[in-house]
């Protein structure tokens, strides 16, 4: 007879082939959930599930962080925000060589800190720094690997959407969530500048140094950054502050983020209902597959899968470093087939129990803070992994002109500096902690 765990395994399997076969992630997750806790019980638990779980997620106060930083991108992305970063930031590194690149890196940094979305970022920043790059002759590869890569800090540099998720799914709080976050976000963009450097310095012919600009176009370039420091500022010193709930940031920066796009000129009313109707869209896709997360955290906890697997892995004699690399090596093979929203929503139910039985030397929480952190980057190393990184095509949909194999050479070098930071990350905790410690 098969066993309930057994089960649990079986439909996990089914959850993934749906998703891999392309199915809404959202449905796949209620469809799983629904039927395997039909198959352990009976019909009357799976109908109360959807009066009391999609009771119990919405009437979440925490969730309301994730409309208002989303819809603070949409204004962000119509005030053309991206353009003023990139202009700014090559202003005053175009005349080093690959500045250009580092430029992006630069721009990537602030838009992802005011997007939250590491797919919007990268498509977003394409449009405005290929051209460029491309009319002052870099090459393909590093011109797209510095994309693709810069693409990825919108998921880690706070407020960031994914990190809203880990926390509500955790049970975390989400200011030590963006606390933690922002010294290992610092890190992977200086990461990537001082890999553009190197490569330059290899490569020589792979980019051109500018005429540097005098002083007057480089102080006039700033002070259009200004704005955009100063909502950075509010927003997030605030939370670190204790001035400001996320929620109550997150609205703040929406209302500077709208007066922004309406000061440039950059918002009619027909750009604030596609403003409106895009945060609809995106944060019904979000609630929904939050809700299907539930469903199928239930079954799990029937199932006993998370407590098989964590008896199993004890069982394997591993330190508990040697369980979270075999974690990590997990999340590296299923970005190869996931995006990060997918791997995060269905991984963490069963791998956090694991991690959290573990010793780091580290309090609970810690451990919880600090392990979001490192599954984050993994999960952003997924969107940059060849052959199916999502950021990859990201590229390729907008250069159609650059072959995929040249972005997939682009990107190996920033791939390595993502390793390098996650093992110089769990080597020291602290790195991630220190703020989190600081404001608690």
């Amino acid at each position: 007879m098969i066993n309930d765990s057994t089960i649990g395994f079986i439909f996990l399997l089914i959850l993934i082939i749906l998703i891999v076969l392309r199915f809404p992630i959202a449905i796949s997750l209620i469809i799983s959930g629904a039927l395997g806790t039909l198959t352990l019980s009976e019909w009357q638990p799976v109908l109360s599930q959807f009066k009391t779980i999609a009771f119990y997620r919405f009437s979440s106060y925490e969730l309301t962080v994730i409309p208002l930083f989303i819809l603070m991108g949409q204004f962000a992305q119509k005030a053309e925000i991206s353009k003023i970063l990139f202009n700014t930031f090559s202003t005053w590194f175009g005349h080093k060589r690959g500045g250009l690149a580092i430029a992006t890196i630069a721009s990537c940094a602030g838009f992802g800190a005011i997007n939250g979305s590491s797919i919007a970022t990268a498509s977003t920043m394409s449009q405005i720094a290929l051209p460029e790059m491309k009319k002052r002759k870099y090459s393909t590869t590093i011109s797209s690997g510095s994309l693709a890569a810069g693409g990825t800090l919108g998921i880690l540099i706070p407020p960031s959407v994914v990190l809203v998720i880990y926390a509500i799914i955790a049970e975390q709080n989400i200011t030590y969530m963006f606390a933690a976050a922002f010294i290992p976000g610092f890190l992977a963009a200086l990461g990537y500048v001082i890999t553009i450097s190197i490569y330059v310095r290899i490569i020589p012919e792979s980019a051109r140094i500018e005429d540097r600009k005098n002083l007057a176009e480089r102080i006039s370039a700033i002070k259009k950054l200004l704005p955009l420091g100063l909502i950075f500022f509010i927003v997030i010193g605030g939370i670190y502050a204790g001035i400001f709930t996320p929620t109550e940031a997150a609205s703040i920066g929406t209302f500077l983020t709208f007066f922004l796009a309406i000061k440039y000129k950059k918002l009619n009313i027909n750009k604030f209902k596609d403003c409106l109707l895009q945060t609809a869209k995106i944060s019904g896709m979000i609630f929904l597959i939050l809700l299907g997360t539930d469903f199928f955290n239930s079954f799990l906890g029937r199932s006993m899968l998370p407590q098989e697997l964590g008896t199993f892995i004890s069982n394997l004699s591993l330190s508990p470093f040697g369980i979270l690399f075999m974690i990590i090596l997990i999340y590296l093979i299923l970005g190869l087939f996931l995006e990060s929203l997918s791997m995060v929503l269905l991984t963490i139910p069963i791998f956090f129990p694991i991690i959290m039985s573990q010793d780091f030397g580290l309090t609970p929480s810690e451990t919880a803070i600090w392990f979001g952190v490192i599954i984050l980057i993994i999960v952003e190393l997924g969107l940059i992994t060849p052959p199916f990184g999502l950021n990859l095509f990201v590229i390729k949909s907008i250069a159609k002109d650059i072959r995929i194999t040249e972005i997939f050479y682009g990107v190996i070098p920033f791939i390595l500096s993502d390793i390098l930071r996650v093992i110089i990350l769990i080597i020291f905790p602290s790195l991630s902690l220190f703020l989190v410690r600081l404001i608690n």
